[in-house]
């Protein structure tokens, strides 16, 4: 039978949708605002200034390196280095913590008597989001000269080892949604379920996804957030430092609560799968839904003790917010994933299983959306970094993959509800306990829209009543239906054979039965698009979690300029500028020199650096210089190019001594360009 779309009457199962369309529009608007007025806040840590500058000259060696960053990061012995010309290491130790004043900040002391030339700056350190961050900026003593030293270009938790932890990342997502929300599945909307052989081979595959990719976390955090080789994944002492970081801790306490888990389980499929006495089975009831919130909550914790939420504003609220948000994503996605099994693994599934799944799942679909409006909020912070950060970007993908999936959500309901009606209107609903069986219509193959199955053909089936099963009767299915005559021995080959014919017809004739229902294929189909969404879903849900958060990202870019920018005596006046254009490769860093730095002629240099410092060739570059306390300017300079990325110009007059704006625009393409500008003292 072809299935036909659902009626478009009302149902009072239908009635909660209604309310879908406004919230929607509530929610976006709750959106706009809390983005309009939120604040920045910091997360994933990221250097925000540094002494000396990036691209700096100084006229004589510093005595140490200080870096500041944006969050409590953990540095090692080695985490900050420096490199002269030659590549040898140019600072004398360990970095020194110099946290105060709530800036936080690291120096590394140098050698003495350094010479002349550029040096390397490279560090790395893990955030207290447990995300590993790393870069390297060059200064200059004396002059700029030339280098052996390569700045990395591998982003930090990167290559094979940073693959393999993604990997496993998405594992342990995939496994706690198919764990926790199969459990809450058979506990909430089908108990009969419990003995299903399907849905415990779904639970349990779920247990084991989750403790496997736990335990490959927990090996591959030492080079995930260090040296980065694969072979440093069963070094016993960089796993005993793990253990001592608070994502190892997070991880160790995973899989404590996965060992709870397991007797969860084996309860769950033992004890009462088999328990028959009603009131026994509810007292059961009771203390598996317990004890299974419980463990789910610790789980979905230790995602929020050692992530974005630990760290930033509000810990506090943020922190059970997201176990809310993990939780709602688990009962949701599990759940429906544990209704496909039934429907395609399970004939008897009954329709009030389906339809209290419903109730879950729009009501996680609240909790998902009141819990992700504040997450938006607390990482993003700007309509700016909304639209111009990576996280953003994501984060919009995420919206319109969850309104896809509430959109076909939207239709499984309506086919719920088709499926309801059609089951009886007078059956009554005796609540998610054993006796649904007899109160609950079946969505199985006794409905009343399958086919009928053939009557059998066997040895003793009349010609004159069954002619036309004897007509279509097929040899396998004489044989399947095949008895031998009492007292004759039976090949056991022979009847092994007959087993499996008889458990293919008897499959054909489920199969045929439940491709006759349409609800229950309609709902099928529906369930099965809800689930592709979702794996894409819970994909991006797991890169934007190992994302720097939009508001990170502005608030490092800004503090990536100095705020002032003096020469230096007999030197040269230096500035660095972050600029971002809004087009295609339009984000990168203007660096400046005016040498003398001083009154009358200098000579200007300018570098346009790309993503990982590389050179960016840009169309146009321009310079305007403006002292307004003196109302002069502004005194229009056009660079010439000299190569990729490089600009200068020459004779550059400075009439008079004072704070000078410096501006510098910058156009990538045809329609993109901006202009930046920093206060630079010349004279």
């Amino acid at each position: 039978m072809t299935a036909t779309a659902p009626r478009s009457g009302p149902s009072p199962i239908r009635r909660p949708l209604a309310a879908v369309a406004p919230l929607a529009a509530l929610i976006s608007l709750l959106f706009g605002l809390v983005l309009a007025g939120a604040s920045p806040a910091s997360a994933h840590a990221a250097l925000t200034g540094s002494d000396p500058q990036d691209g700096a000259v100084v006229a004589t060696a510093p005595a140490e390196v200080t870096l500041t960053f944006s969050e409590q990061i953990a540095m090692g012995d080695d985490s900050i280095r420096v490199l002269d010309p030659s590549g040898k290491r140019a600072d004398s130790g360990a970095p020194r913590d110099m946290t105060g004043g709530g800036a936080v900040r690291y120096g590394v002391q140098l050698h003495s008597g350094l010479p002349d030339g550029t040096y390397t700056v490279a560090w790395q350190a893990v955030s207290a989001d447990s995300h590993p961050v790393a870069g390297a900026f060059t200064f200059s003593v004396g002059a700029p000269s030339e280098t052996t030293v390569a700045l990395p270009s591998a982003e930090a938790g990167g290559g094979l080892v940073g693959a393999l932890y993604g990997i496993a990342r998405y594992a342990a997502y995939a496994g706690f949604v198919l764990l926790a929300g199969g459990s809450a599945f058979i506990l909430a909307c089908w108990q009969r379920g419990a003995g299903a052989r399907p849905l415990q081979r779904l639970v349990v595959r779920g247990w084991i996804t989750l403790t496997a990719a736990t335990l490959v976390m927990l090996l591959l955090r030492s080079p995930y957030t260090g040296s980065g080789k694969l072979s440093d994944a069963f070094d016993l002492d960089g796993l005993q430092a793990v253990l001592d970081t608070k994502p190892g801790a997070a991880l160790v306490s995973r899989l404590l609560l996965l060992g709870a888990s397991a007797l969860f389980i084996a309860v769950l499929f033992g004890a009462y799968a088999k328990r028959e006495d009603e009131k026994e089975k509810q007292d059961l009831t009771f203390g598996l839904a317990i004890g299974g919130a419980v463990i789910a909550t610790g789980i979905a914790g230790t995602w929020a003790l050692a992530e974005h939420a630990s760290t930033g504003i509000q810990p506090g609220i943020a922190m059970p917010v997201d176990v809310l948000h993990l939780l709602a994503v688990a009962g949701w996605l599990g759940g429906l994933a544990a209704l496909l099994v039934a429907l395609y693994r399970t004939p008897d599934i009954t329709a009030g299983a389906v339809q209290r799944f419903s109730r879950l799942a729009f009501g996680s679909v609240l909790v998902l959306a009141a819990t992700g409006l504040y997450q938006s909020w607390r990482q993003v912070g700007s309509w700016s970094a909304l639209t111009g950060t990576r996280y953003g970007q994501l984060l919009l993908l995420k919206v319109a993959l969850v309104a896809v999936l509430v959109g076909v959500a939207w239709i499984s309901r309506r086919w719920t509800a088709r499926l309801t009606e059609r089951a009886g209107a007078g059956a009554v609903d005796a609540g998610p306990t054993d006796a649904e069986a007899v109160a609950e219509p079946v969505v199985s193959v006794s409905s009343a829209d399958a086919k009928p199955s053939l009557p059998a053909a066997g040895p003793g089936a009349s010609a004159s009543s069954d002619a036309p099963a004897a007509q279509t009767a097929s040899p396998a299915r004489d044989a399947a239906d095949e008895e031998p005559p009492p007292g004759e021995e039976v090949d056991p080959e022979r009847a092994a054979q007959l087993a499996r014919q008889r458990a293919a017809l008897t499959a054909t004739k489920e199969k045929r039965a439940r491709d006759a229902d349409p609800e229950r294929a309609g709902l099928r189909r529906s369930g099965l698009v809800e689930t592709a969404v979702a794996v894409v879903l819970l994909a991006v849900t797991t890169i934007l979690t190992s994302t720097e958060p939009g508001r990170t990202e502005e608030e490092a870019a800004r503090g990536a300029a100095p705020a002032a920018a003096t020469p230096v005596t007999g030197g040269q006046a230096s500035l660095s500028l972050p600029f971002d254009t809004g087009g295609r490769n339009g984000k990168g860093t203007v660096r400046l020199d005016i040498s003398p730095g001083g009154t009358g002629s200098n000579n200007v240099h300018l570098w346009v650096d790309g993503p990982g410092n590389q050179p960016l060739d840009v169309p146009e570059v321009k310079l305007a210089f403006t002292l307004e306390s003196k109302d002069i300017g502004p005194l229009p300079v056009v660079p010439d190019r000299l190569t990729a990325g490089h600009w200068t110009a020459s004779n550059v007059q400075i009439p008079i001594a004072g704070d000078w704006k410096v501006a510098v625009t910058v156009r990538t393409s045809d329609i993109d360009q901006t202009t930046i500008d920093k206060n630079v003292k010349i004279g």
